[in-house]
């Protein structure tokens, strides 16, 4: 009855805001009390008696009531963190105008003249509190709830626990006491605390608050004991904290790194976790801070606990359901992606072992889940930049040749291999069975495949037959003709070739195998035609073809046990529209390897343009995710290829290599099957295991290695993927929901 009435109170209290056309003063606390000290509301409560409607109205028709609520909400808060909360009471009424605000705010930000308003200072609440000769030094509102907040997350007995038996007398003064001391999760910290400064208080609780969140979120274990189905049985109140706390993280690390100095790490494993002098950095703190963890341990820890979470979707168990699986592995790669972006020494510390590996795996099986949902296209592309940024370092192509043996059940074919083989596979996969918006992704995957290429020891014959089948699908006639970019695809493939031949041929019989086996492919590049009837023709069956991709020839063989197709999104889903990310060419630079292994920069060439437009090089160039898409008009009509166009880069596919290994190769091999009369692939692949190409093959070219460069394009990518994301899993309650979001469009499938 109590809960009934209390509900009733506050909806009567909710009318009488937006019935009354005349300000009520700030000073009538009866009728404000009424939205705070007299009611105990849930915030589903507080978001089902507060309509959206009904905000707008006020905010329209009585802005300075609504302007006054938001102050005196801010006041409670305030009064809350002063105290200390120590009587149940505060703490309701703490609770109750954090939720009302969380309720209004984003309408209020629809509104471009309420911008200003939480920048704007209020009457009487100078920074000394000294009343109206204080004012020109007053607060702005979203200082002082900003404030308050962060003395409230660090409140003892309410938010944290306290560290002495203290009465209501004796208990902790909120701002005498070190927030350091009451993070909330072991973890990353200090190995001793740092001298308190609160001189400024503004930043006082940024680093506590900053390891607080990050140690939530690493040290969360899902499973725990592993009791079965015990998430049935018991509620996880951890569960909504840890993801509240990647969300917060990962907004709080929202920086352009391009626009500013990159975060400097010195080194020092002494003292504090986070050295003690503040090198150049970024102005936002928590960038500041994640780009000076240096620890091993800390780092072990950190690295623990994403992979540990990413791993969680993946279990299997004999019992149906009876684990827990999370749903926050996107905020959790958007996380691992700004370590690794801000702090090198982070990224380091993950290429230095195979623990990379328990990322890989994750992120591959989310990409291959994924493949057919468009509602999930975001996930494909947080998933390839992080391997594109990862494949960029020596040392990940090097993991990749450990064995893969830990089989999560994917929907693709059965191999034994190692992880090269499942990255591959699964890129394979991806191009020719996914959905079609993540064309724009194929130069990405593929220049993924290439910057691995020249470490990739051993590759087993289903990869090696999935690369050729891929070769063989991007060099038809009718997809090389069919836009501006498509033949860059080859080019990239091409270059995998060349590099696992020059520099790791004696273990990979596999794939020189399939080249024998599929030379025709590359007797029919060297041979392309170029007139224009025979262009016109493959054009022409271009239009009868509805397929982008041929999968015949790729011997899709038995799926792994136990695991279920790639399934499109359900009708009626909600996504949310992503902006365009840069070409290959604004994503990467090129670094060629030296000869003691060390990277050296090239200086990007300027590019020739034919009289069509297009490049002349065999890179792809600003408008490649355009022009690639094979119906691209522009203003004077849709794109044709010309002859003279086909030939500027017929003549600089990289084929010397390739057709030097089967003038070699393929007499020997024929010769062997004749004499021998043999049918056997194991007797070829033994002997091709034991020959040699010393001396016969050109020149080895030097490695190319397109690594991830930060820039404006994908910063403003992973500021509205992230916010998307945020969007779409704050269901309950439905925090921005129906309100005028302007960053992206939210849609439906």
């Amino acid at each position: 009855m109590g809960s009934t009435d209390s509900k009733l109170n506050f909806r009567k209290a909710v009318i009488q805001l937006t019935t009354k056309t005349q300000p009520v003063e700030a000073t009538d606390d009866a009728f404000w009390d009424q939205f705070w000290a007299d009611t105990a509301t849930s915030v589903q409560d507080v978001f089902a008696l507060v309509p959206a409607a009904e905000i707008r109205a006020v905010r329209e028709e009585s802005p300075s009531n609504l302007a006054t609520l938001c102050y005196k909400a801010v006041e409670k808060l305030v009064q809350g963190a002063e105290s200390g909360c120590h009587s149940e009471k505060e703490k309701q009424i703490v609770l109750n105008c954090s939720r009302l605000l969380t309720r209004v705010l984003p309408y209020i930000f629809e509104d471009p003249d309420w911008r200003g308003f939480f920048w704007s200072t209020v009457p009487g609440a100078g920074r000394g509190g000294q009343g109206e000769e204080d004012d020109e030094h007053a607060r702005p509102l979203a200082e002082s709830l900003l404030l308050a907040i962060a003395d409230l997350l660090f409140c003892p007995d309410f938010t944290v626990q306290s560290h002495r038996r203290s009465t209501v007398d004796s208990a902790e003064d909120v701002h005498s006491l070190d927030s350091c001391e009451y993070i909330w999760e072991a973890g990353v910290g200090f190995a001793h605390s740092p001298q308190p400064n609160y001189i400024h208080d503004m930043n006082r609780h940024a680093l506590p608050l900053f390891t607080s969140l990050l140690n939530t979120v690493c040290a969360y274990d899902p499973v725990g004991y592993g009791i079965p189905y015990n998430h049935l049985l018991f509620s996880d109140y951890r569960e909504p904290l840890v993801e509240e706390a990647a969300q917060v993280l990962i907004v709080t690390l929202d920086h352009d790194s391009a626009s500013s100095a990159s975060p400097t790490v010195d080194g020092t494993t002494t003292g504090t976790a986070m050295d003690d002098a503040d090198p150049p950095g970024p102005e936002n703190l928590f960038v500041n801070y994640l780009s000076r963890i240096h620890r091993e341990e800390d780092f072990q820890f950190i690295l623990k606990g994403i992979a540990r979470l990413l791993s969680n979707p993946l279990l299997q168990t004999y019992l149906p359901n009876s684990t827990k699986k999370i749903q926050f592995h996107q905020e959790l790669l958007v996380l691992f992606w700004k370590l690794c972006d801000f702090n090198k020494k982070f990224l380091f510390f993950v290429l230095k072992s195979s623990d990379v590996l328990d990322i890989l795996v994750p992120i591959l099986f989310f990409l291959n889940d994924a493949r057919a949902d468009q509602s999930r296209v975001g996930l494909m592309h947080i998933g390839v930049f992080i391997l594109l940024l990862l494949s960029g370092e020596r040392n990940f192509g090097v993991r990749l040749n450990k064995p893969y043996s830990i089989r999560v059940p994917m929907d693709i074919p059965v191999f034994t291999g190692t992880h090269a083989d499942l990255l591959i596979v699964v890129f394979h996969k991806i191009i020719t069975s996914g959905h079609q918006r993540l064309q724009p992704l194929f130069d990405c995957l593929l220049t993924i495949v290439v910057n691995v290429s020249p470490y990739l020891k051993s590759l087993s014959m289903v990869t090696a037959n999935k690369l050729l089948h891929l070769l063989e699908a991007f060099s038809t006639t009718w997809f090389l003709f069919s836009a501006a970019q498509n033949h860059h695809l080859v080019f990239f493939l091409l270059e995998v070739f060349n590099n696992i031949i020059q520099y790791q041929f004696d273990g990979n019989s596999n794939l020189v195998y399939a080249i024998i086996r599929k030379r025709s492919i590359f007797h029919q590049l060297a041979n392309l035609p170029t007139d224009p009837p025979t262009i016109h023709k493959a054009l022409q069956r271009r239009r009868r073809t509805p397929e982008p991709l041929s999968r015949t020839g790729s011997q899709e063989g038995t799926s792994m046990e136990g695991s279920r197709p790639a399934a499109p999104a359900e009708p009626g889903t909600l996504k949310t529209s992503l902006v365009a990310t840069p070409g290959i060419d604004k994503l990467t630079e090129k670094s060629q390897v030296s000869e003691d292994g060390t990277l050296r920069s090239l200086e990007p060439e300027p590019q020739q343009s034919l009289e069509d437009g297009s490049p002349a090089k065999g890179e792809p160039s600003q408008a490649w995710r355009e022009q690639r898409r094979p119906s691209t008009s522009s203003a004077s009509g849709q794109w044709s290829p010309t002859p003279e166009w086909v030939l500027s880069w017929k003549s600089k596919l990289p084929l010397q290599t390739i057709m030097r290994l089967l003038q070699v190769l393929v007499p020997q091999v024929e010769k062997i099957c004749i004499d021998k009369g043999l049918t056997d692939e194991s007797e070829i692949l033994r002997f091709l295991q034991h020959g040699t190409l010393v001396g016969l093959l050109p020149v080895p070219h030097p490695i190319l290695i397109r690594k991830y460069q930060a820039n404006s394009g994908t910063a403003m990518w992973f500021r509205t993927y992230m916010w998307g994301v945020i969007y779409l899993r704050n269901v309950d309650p439905p925090v921005w929901y129906d309100t005028d979001v302007k960053l992206f469009e939210i849609q439906r499938v």
